[in-house]
């Protein structure tokens, strides 16, 4: 690899990096405003003109808050366990495609960080990771709600890593790749896999909100018995590290979602407008985080809107409903390629 093309990597990984932290960190101010209009407040409006500037004083806060590390805890595992849940939020966003190709001073820039030809798996084995962090935490930390908030955190994401991967496989026999970016390709003008997987998207975003413990799924963390579960005992920074892999997770998990089955950067007759091709890709561009927003909005909906489960209701979904409904999207994805495709 040329120097020329290190760096325009080296550039590229940044700028997603601080496009991930900044989204991250609105998404905190977004979600306070969401809050508000649901429960029909005004929300935070203090700290700049509509409070736009509320996560910039909640940053700061995070930062001058004393450090606090637990008398009988593991120090070494009590560190590693938020720095490991942001560091597995942040690798995620490596294989998705942004964007089609700019070209710039002659060079030809691909908007992905890498396109292996196992993206999706790639996805998966970060998103199994991500839940060492919580566990590592919450074991680390030497209390016994932390215990159970990172106990209920790996078995919630055992059970719906299963239902996500069952309805992933409904997908690949439709696309026959495991490249995001292949994925993202075929879905040219309307011909978006949600139309095909119906089914199947419902599966994966029901286990996108089991897997980022969002609400009706945040039993990991759920205050009203754990007080705060795995992150009981953190403060200053720590405890914002992992406040933050939460949010960075949502948005790529946004961003997976709208690449698989909406399209990616894709939008109706993006190459017929007569543009130029930097033009049509950055249009490609803000379409896809337009999908983005709309996906982080339904997350923030969603979780002003339903109860929280109860955590027998919660295996019960996932074991009981999602992963039979999951297979039986399989047979009828076989069915319909053998009979009717």
């Amino acid at each position: 690899m040329e120097t020329a093309d290190i760096i325009i990597k080296f550039v590229l990984i940044t700028i997603i990096f601080l496009i991930s932290l900044v989204i991250a960190m609105y998404a905190t101010y977004a979600e306070r405003k969401v809050a508000a209009f649901f429960q029909d407040r005004v929300g935070p409006n203090r700290a700049g003109p509509f409070g736009i500037l509320q996560p910039l004083a909640d940053g700061a806060k995070f930062f001058l808050k004393e450090e606090i590390i637990p008398t009988n805890s593991n120090v070494f595992l009590f560190i590693a366990g938020p720095s490991l849940a942001i560091m597995t939020a942040c690798i995620g966003s490596a294989v998705i495609p942004w964007g089609e190709t700019l070209t710039i001073g002659g060079h030809r820039i691909p908007l992905q960080v890498t396109d292996i030809n196992v993206g999706i798996l790639y996805i998966f084995g970060v998103v199994s990771l991500g839940v060492y962090g919580i566990m590592i935490g919450g074991w680390a930390s030497n209390n016994k709600y932390s215990l159970l908030g990172s106990i209920r955190a790996a078995s919630q994401n055992i059970s719906y890593e299963i239902a996500m991967g069952l309805s992933i496989i409904s997908l690949l026999m439709t696309t026959g790749t495991l490249s995001l970016k292949e994925i993202a390709q075929q879905q040219h003008g309307w011909h978006w896999n949600i139309v095909y997987q119906p089914l199947g998207f419902l599966i994966f975003i029901i286990c996108a909100f089991a897997e980022t413990n969002r609400a009706p799924f945040d039993l990991p963390e759920c205050e009203t018995e754990l007080v705060g579960g795995y992150h009981t005992e953190y403060s200053s920074m720590k405890l914002g590290f992992y406040l933050f892999s939460e949010y960075i997770n949502m948005f790529v998990s946004s961003a997976v979602m709208a690449t698989l089955y909406f399209g990616g950067y894709n939008f109706p007759f993006m190459h017929s407008l007569g543009l130029s091709e930097n033009w049509v890709t950055i249009l490609g561009v803000i379409a896809l985080f337009i999908k983005i927003f709309a996906f982080i909005f339904f997350f923030m909906w969603v979780r002003w809107t339903i109860p929280r489960f109860r955590y027998d209701q919660l295996m019960d979904l996932g074991w009981k409903t999602l992963i039979p409904l999951a297979i039986a999207n399989i047979v009828i994805t076989g069915l319909w390629m053998t009979f009717i495709k």
